[in-house]
């Protein structure tokens, strides 16, 4: 991915870097087994900073990592960007009330083919919403994650949809971890070995040290695990994890590391051979899919959506002259990890609605080996700029079907007599 510099040198390129410094923010405040999308929270935002005034604008600035004149610029170029990655599939798309006058210097600073409205039957639009969301996701997100309401006088929308197949194939077996807090199951285990023992390293950091290993697809999209000290929070792994991702955080390779235990889940050691071999990779994790609904006016800070929120007066004079402020934020998002490939998407949406002050309106409608073997961390990220597309904490790993485990276990030998 290119992400083109805007001529004055301001903003292109540092839209990576911001987007990035969210997803980080982001990861520091995971407790559980989630996913999520920076990179389809941001340029949401910042199209609202181009349009916002006062508080609002300066909020959403802090959260952007750039002033809020140079946001909608990068966002364009980041969208732009975007649609240059091979296996990844990114839409934005704007509906606005029938009723709603949008500022035109505004809306033409959108991707072109953006623009869509809604009338009074919300069942309706409801239903061409969840549509846009499940068509541009594949079907991993089958619904847009905010509802229309009475209330609602716009909705701006990101869809990001990865994939990756791996290089190599993991083999697909059952796991049973003998510790930890999967200990006594069986899982979907997956297992591969390879000549490239670099694919893993170690990091320290401030919080202990982590693990970190990079499956890489066959499109330019690589997907990174990382296991942290059994000590340290889901937030504190994360955030290393983009910091590796990011090459900000130095990695010590896997070929140079000592005999021993070097590692969270990583060990080197000496093994008989029958003849000379390389140093080879011995990886084992799990099967997963997670997904996670986040609620974005939950962490209004993190987003800069304070005062955008709050609805006793409008925050976005430079989107429309109707007084708006923002009524719902929320991100739907999936991931799915197995022996062939990765698949993830996610769909975000802001709603805002109307302001204090503003006459309501009658309407007609409508409610309608290393070893991942316990919690661990992943990010999935472009190759070539680095740029984190999707990351999230596995708790809930796939089961080991319960044929497929009788099928590799033989059964007794029959008794005599």
């Amino acid at each position: 991915m290119r992400v083109e510099t805007q001529t004055d040198g301001r903003a292109g390129s540092s839209a990576v870097g911001a987007v990035n410094a969210l997803a980080a923010r982001w990861a520091a405040t995971v407790q559980d087994g989630t996913a999520f999308s920076a990179a389809g929270v941001w340029p949401l935002l910042a199209f609202l900073a181009d349009g916002a005034a006062g508080p609002a604008r300066a909020e959403l600035a802090g959260a952007l990592g750039m002033p809020a004149e140079q946001a909608a610029g990068a966002a364009r170029d980041l969208l732009a960007g975007l649609a240059s990655v091979s296996g990844l599939d990114a839409a934005l798309g704007l509906w606005a009330h029938h009723g709603l006058p949008l500022r035109e210097e505004w809306r033409a600073g959108l991707p072109a083919g953006t623009h869509g409205v809604f009338g009074d039957d919300l069942v309706t639009a409801q239903e061409r919403l969840d549509a846009w969301a499940a068509e541009r996701t594949g079907g991993l997100v089958e619904r847009m994650p905010v509802t229309l309401t009475r209330e609602a006088r716009m909705v701006l929308a990101s869809a990001l949809a990865l994939r990756t197949k791996w290089r190599q194939p993991f083999s697909e077996g059952p796991l049973r971890p003998d510790a930890g807090p999967w200990q006594g199951r069986t899982l979907r285990g997956l297992r591969r070995r390879s000549v490239r023992p670099d694919r893993v390293g170690v990091a320290g950091t401030a919080d202990g040290f982590v693990t970190a290993l990079t499956v890489p697809g066959d499109n330019g999209i690589d997907v990174h695990l990382v296991l942290g000290e059994e000590r340290m929070t889901p937030g504190q792994v994360l955030a290393a994890g983009v910091g590796i991702v990011e090459r900000s955080l130095p990695l010590s390779g896997g070929g140079a590391l000592p005999h021993g235990h070097v590692g969270p889940g990583l060990h080197v050691e000496q093994q008989p051979a029958l003849e000379p071999e390389p140093k080879t990779l011995d990886v084992r994790t799990v099967a997963f899919e997670v997904r996670a609904d986040h609620g974005l006016l939950g962490l209004p800070g993190l987003f800069g959506l304070t005062t955008a929120a709050d609805v006793r007066a409008g925050h976005f004079p430079g989107i429309s002259a109707y007084p708006l402020a923002v009524g719902e934020a929320r991100q739907s998002a999936v991931a799915q990890f197995g022996a062939l490939g990765f698949r993830a998407a996610a769909v975000t949406a802001v709603m805002p609605r109307a302001a204090a002050g503003v006459p309501e309106y009658r309407y007609e409608t409508t409610v309608v080996r290393v070893a991942f073997d316990r919690p661990f961390g992943f990010l999935a990220a472009d190759r070539d700029s680095r740029l984190v597309l999707m990351a999230g904490w596995v708790t809930e790993p796939a089961p080991y079907p319960v044929g497929a485990l009788r099928r590799a276990v033989p059964p007794p030998p029959p008794r005599a007599g």
